[in-house]
């Protein structure tokens, strides 16, 4: 996978993170229950002042989870999509247009599977935020099950196994100087910072969770914070349905949602993935988390995918169990979040409304963990 002149393909409906989104075939759109509106003369007119003409078709919402609004719009008689965070506060380091569109301007010469932004704005007088545009290509997404069409096809658990570690490993391969990005993050302490962060956040949501268990976790990862490694370019939430794929083939187009991407371990990301990847003895919350279908038949186990990862990557991990907790214990606390702020405003998206239970369980299974009681 190299080469500036490979383009790729991107589905706008997979365009936006969350979880329960249903397969997106090419020409197919999801439906929107709740359209949130956008100043759309306005960005014509900021466009048109640049030289660049927003098309007469009405842009459409693509439904999504919990993260950023994406609009398929039409400029210059090409189709595009226009990305924005979501209305209210947000997480710290999460939605962040502007470092999306920093890491997307260049990283697709180095990393073809990285979709090329076309345009950014700063301007809040616009849309009321930082927003940019990206290109629109159309692909398929597989999110927590497999589609009817592949569940029984011979070998797809396999095939999408590989190809999730493969093009993680090519990612972490990438010199960021290469592509400008060698002043991005703070590689440096970047595990330590990364449990006070989420450390942190926990401590926001404290009223909902098992004190004891809370505490014994953040005082465990802080004890047992591994030395700095070499640093790579990574994505942090990288997963199947941050993946387009060639409908027929399956064959990697894309990886999007380039947000939070920044310099530092490269095991964390693939921790950060693993903690997605249920297998069937899991627990009950880790199937809950439903993102994606890797507890069917055929899917690598997590141990295979590691094992895969270091020898593709030639690195090696003496324990990856910090990793595997801080990981879990994240996922906890951005439940924990979701839940917090649906049971502010209640009714925005009821999805949410048991993600305090789904929190909480993640915790106390991290604990166990620790405790040598799972794993």
């Amino acid at each position: 996978m190299s080469g500036p002149a490979c383009r790729l393909t991107i589905s706008t409906a997979a365009l936006i993170g969350g979880v329960n989104r249903v397969p997106v075939h090419p020409g197919e759109f999801s439906e929107v229950t709740h359209t949130i509106p956008q100043d759309w003369a306005s960005l014509a007119h900021y466009l048109a002042r640049r030289g660049i003409l927003l098309g007469p078709a009405p842009p459409r919402q693509f439904a999504g989870g919990y993260g950023n609004l994406n609009y398929l719009i039409e400029i210059d008689g090409e189709r595009a999509v226009l990305r924005r965070p979501p209305g209210g506060p947000l997480p710290y380091g999460a939605n962040d247009m502007a470092r999306e569109y920093r890491i997307l301007s260049s990283l697709w010469r180095e990393y073809p599977l990285a979709p090329r932004a076309m345009f950014f704005c700063d301007e809040a007088n616009v849309l009321g935020t930082p927003f940019q545009i990206i290109e629109y290509r159309p692909g398929a997404v597989i999110r927590d099950t497999l589609p009817p069409d592949l569940a029984g096809r011979p070998g797809v658990g396999t095939l999408l196994s590989r190809q999730l570690v493969e093009s993680l490993a090519a990612l972490h391969a990438v010199d960021p100087a290469q592509v400008g990005l060698e002043t991005l993050g703070r590689p440096e302490g970047f595990l330590a910072r990364t449990v006070d962060g989420w450390a942190a956040r926990s401590a926001a949501v404290a009223d909902l969770i098992n004190s004891r268990a809370l505490s014994e976790v953040v005082d465990w990862l802080r004890r047992r914070v591994p030395a700095d490694a070499p640093p790579s370019f990574i994505h942090s939430d990288f997963k199947l349905d941050n993946m387009i794929l060639a409908p027929e083939a399956l064959a990697p187009l894309a990886v999007i949602d380039w947000d939070m991407g920044t310099r530092g371990d490269p095991l964390w990301d693939l921790a950060v993935m693993l903690s997605y990847w249920a297998e069937p003895e899991d627990p009950a919350c880790l199937h809950r988390m439903r993102q994606m279908p890797t507890a069917q038949p055929g899917f690598w186990r997590r141990n295979e995918v590691l094992s895969a990862y270091l020898r593709l990557s030639s690195r090696a991990v003496g324990d990856f169990t910090f990793y595997r907790v801080l990981s879990l214990f994240r996922s906890a606390v951005v439940f924990l979040q979701l839940y917090d702020r649906f049971r502010r405003s209640p009714g925005q998206n009821m999805r949410c409304a048991e993600f305090d239970t789904l929190g909480c369980e993640l915790i106390d299974h991290s604990f166990e963990i620790i405790r040598g009681r799972a794993e």
